[in-house]
């Protein structure tokens, strides 16, 4: 009977050591895929149903935040302006955060396609790097053509952006010894450095053992 409770015992503490070690292999097999350029992998490991949607908040409030800082901008442009970029925003994400895309992106350790380069354009655009100056000129001599602004704005962020992923790809160091942590018994994070960018990934236990990356925190 001693041993039966005893085995008991042990088969308990092994569950419960499977149970709570779990995110910390996901993570381990996670940072094996990426460092083996493994896309399928890290790609097979998103719910990209969470995701999106998450990205797009984060994107859009950002760039709310950014409109508040100019009210001239603001004023001038309007709702038409935020609508235009917004769309790009939404575009945008849903362009680049693909099970392909990521894949890709893997892959190929940072050599952006054209939907990688609209993310980090729409990411530049909602973080405050355009050329608030040209955009108010711009809307001035096209006489409120929001839509064209945008556009414009957008292609020239395209174009610095790739130039920058291209050498942040090549130059950028990443976490040796990312820093995990629960947040929650459903929830795990990752936070790290990804070619110099800091960069907060959060997972959530599907079933009992199984992991999935819902949301990724920008920086």
């Amino acid at each position: 009977m001693k041993k039966l409770t005893t085995l008991l015992l042990l088969l308990v503490v092994i569950a419960v050591a499977i149970y709570a070690g779990s995110p910390y292999y996901t993570a381990y097999q996670l940072k094996k895929a990426y460092d083996g350029k493994d896309g399928a992998t890290v790609a097979a490991a998103i719910d990209y149903e969470q995701l999106r949607p998450s990205m797009k908040t984060q994107l859009t409030d950002k760039f709310a935040n950014t409109m508040g800082q100019y009210l001239g901008v603001a004023q001038l442009g309007g709702e038409p302006l935020t609508q235009a970029a917004n769309e790009f925003i939404m575009q945008a994400v849903d362009g680049a955060i693909t099970p392909e895309n990521i894949e890709q992106l893997i892959d190929t350790q940072g050599q952006a396609n054209t939907a990688t380069k609209e993310l980090a354009a729409a990411w530049a655009i909602a973080s405050n790097q355009v050329d608030l100056k040209t955009l108010i000129r711009d809307m001035i001599i096209q006489r409120g053509d929001v839509n064209a602004v945008v556009k414009n704005q957008m292609q020239q962020m395209m174009a610095k952006q790739a130039t920058q992923l291209e050498q942040q790809a090549a130059q950028g160091t990443d976490s040796e010894k990312p820093t995990l942590s629960y947040c929650g018994i459903n929830c795990f994070t990752i936070s790290g450095q990804v070619k110099s960018y800091p960069i907060t990934i959060k997972m959530q236990r599907q079933g009992l053992i199984d992991w999935k990356i819902i949301d990724v925190v920008l920086p």
